[in-house]
C-alpha cells in the first residue's frame, strides 16, 4: 500500500479565506493549499487592505466585518475563478471603489449571473468590456439585503459568493435558485459558514441567510478531493493500491465520490471516515455515469476510459465547457490524438476503449487536463504535455508526486523521459 499526501482543498481554502476576512477576530487556517489560485486569493485580500500572514503550515487572517480597509483598490485575480467571483461580492459589502481584473483565460469565463444578482441588491457595478465578464468595478456602499432570484446552472460559485456575503448585509438574504450545478460545493459552503458561526436555513430551492456576521475560527483545511482523483485513478489503472489520508466519508467535498465511480468500474474501494483506499483489480468496466455534481473529475475518468472493457459515457456535464477551457472538447481532442474513438455532445462525452498511442497532450493551460492525462502515461509510455507548468494552479508539486508513485509501484520510466 502506498500513502499519497494530497495538498489542501482549493475550494475549502478559498471559502476559508473569505470567511476569515469577513469574521470578527483572528482566524488561523491550518494546512491551506499553497498554489497559484490560493496565493492569488490571498494577494487579492492584501490588495483590499486585509491583514494576511502566510506561514509554512498555517495562514493567519485578521478579519474586518466592515469590509476592505482601503477605500480604493485594484485586484488582479489571475486565473482563479473563486478569487474573481468571491472577492467582488466581499468588496461590495464594504465602502469604496474596487476594480477587479483577471487573466485572459478568466476573462472568458462568465460572471453575469452573480453581477446581475448584486445589482438586484442595489450594488453599483459596471463591466468595462464585455457585459458579464471581467474587468468589473464595484462602487461599494454596503449591501442592504433582501430577496433575489439566481440562476446557478453555469457555476455553483455564483450561489456560494452570495451565501458568503449574506451575513455581511444589513438585513440578510433570501436567495431562490432556479438552476444549480455542482450542488455538493454549496454543501461545502454551508458547512463552513456553520463553522464560522452562521446557520443558513434552506427551504426547497430557497436559502435564508441571516445578518449578523461571522466569528473567527481555527480551521484545518482537508485534502483536495478533486486532486485526489488522480492517484486514485492511477491505482485503479495500474493494479496498485493507494491510500489518501485525511479524506474519507466525513469529507466536506463531494468529489470524494469519484471513488464510487472507480468502484463501479471494478476497483476495490475502502473508505473510512478519514481515509480512502483504492486497489486496482486488473480490470476496468465501462459504464454510463451522471457527473453533474462531480464534474471536476470528468477529465480524470476520460483519461482512464480507453483502458475499460466497454464504452464509458459521461453525462450532464455542460458546465465543464466553461471551466479553464472547454473540457469536453479538450478531452475529446486529446483522445482523438491518442487514437481513441470518442463522440461528444452538448453535455456528454462517450469514449470507446482502444489502446492509446504516444502523443503530445494539448493542455489548453488547464491544470486538470494536464494532471488527468499524465495518469494515462503510466500505461502508455511516450505521452507528453505541451504545458507541464499549468499544474501550479492547484498542485505545484504534481509531477514530482506522480514520479514518487511510479517509483513506489516499480513502473519504469520510458527511455528519454524527463
Amino acid at each position: 500500500m502506498t500513502i499519497f499526501h494530497v495538498p489542501g482543498s482549493k475550494s475549502v481554502t478559498a471559502r476559508a479565506l473569505f470567511l476569515a476576512a469577513a469574521a470578527r477576530g483572528t482566524t488561523v487556517l491550518r494546512r491551506p493549499l499553497v498554489s497559484d489560485d490560493t496565493e492569488g486569493f490571498a494577494e487579492g485580500l492584501l490588495a483590499l487592505g486585509y491583514r494576511v500572514e502566510r506561514g509554512p503550515e498555517a495562514w493567519t487572517i485578521i478579519g474586518r466585518p466592515e469590509g476592505p480597509a482601503y477605500g480604493e483598490a485594484e485586484v488582479f485575480c489571475r486565473d482563479g475563478a473563486t478569487t474573481a467571483r468571491f472577492l467582488p461580492a466581499l468588496a461590495a459589502a464594504g465602502h469604496g471603489v474596487f476594480r477587479f481584473d483577471a487573466s485572459a483565460q478568466m476573462r472568458r469565463r462568465p460572471l453575469g449571473p452573480l453581477t446581475r444578482a448584486l445589482r438586484d441588491l442595489g450594488v453599483d457595478l459596471t463591466h468595462e468590456g464585455e457585459e458579464g465578464h471581467h474587468p468589473v468595478t464595484v462602487r461599494a456602499n454596503g449591501i442592504k439585503g433582501g430577496r433575489i432570484t439566481l440562476d446557478a446552472g453555469l457555476s455553483s460559485q455564483f450561489l456560494t459568493a452570495l451565501l458568503l456575503v449574506g451575513p455581511l448585509t444589513a438585513e440578510g438574504l433570501e436567495i431562490t435558485v432556479t438552476d444549480l450545478v455542482s450542488a455538493p460545493y454549496v454543501e461545502i459552503t454551508l458547512a463552513m459558514m456553520r463553522s464560522f458561526g452562521v446557520e443558513v436555513r434552506r427551504e426547497g430551492e430557497t436559502f435564508h441567510v441571516p445578518p449578523g456576521g461571522y466569528r473567527a475560527a481555527d480551521h484545518t483545511i482537508e485534502p483536495d478531493a478533486s486532486t485526489a482523483s488522480y492517484p486514485l485513478a492511477a491505482a485503479a489503472l495500474t493494479g496498485n493500491t493507494v491510500t489518501i489520508p485525511g479524506l474519507g466519508s466525513k469529507a466536506l467535498q463531494g468529489d470524494v465520490r469519484f471513488a464510487d465511480v472507480l468502484a463501479r468500474m471494478g476497483a476495490s474501494v475502502d473508505m473510512s471516515p478519514d481515509s480512502v483506499t483504492v486497489t486496482g483489480t486488473g480490470r476496468l468496466h465501462g459504464l454510463t455515469v451522471n457527473m453533474r455534481d462531480i464534474s471536476d473529475t470528468v477529465p480524470t475518468l476520460s483519461a482512464i476510459a480507453p483502458f475499460a472493457d466497454g464504452p464509458v459515457r459521461i453525462e450532464d456535464v455542460y458546465n465543464t465547457r466553461i471551466k479553464e477551457c472547454d473540457r469536453l472538447e479538450a478531452c475529446a481532442g486529446n483522445l482523438r490524438r491518442l487514437g481513441v474513438p470518442v463522440a461528444v455532445g452538448r453535455d456528454w462525452i462517450e469514449i470507446t476503449p482502444a489502446p492509446p498511442r504516444a502523443a503530445e497532450i494539448a493542455c489548453h493551460g488547464d491544470h486538470r487536463i494536464a494532471m488527468s492525462f499524465s495518469i494515462m502515461e503510466l500505461r502508455t509510455p511516450g505521452i507528453t504535455l505541451d504545458d507541464q507548468g499549468c499544474v501550479k494552479k492547484t498542485f505545484p508539486g504534481f509531477h514530482e508526486a506522480l514520479a514518487g508513485l511510479r517509483q513506489a509501484w516499480g513502473i519504469a520510466r520510458p527511455e528519454g523521459a524527463a
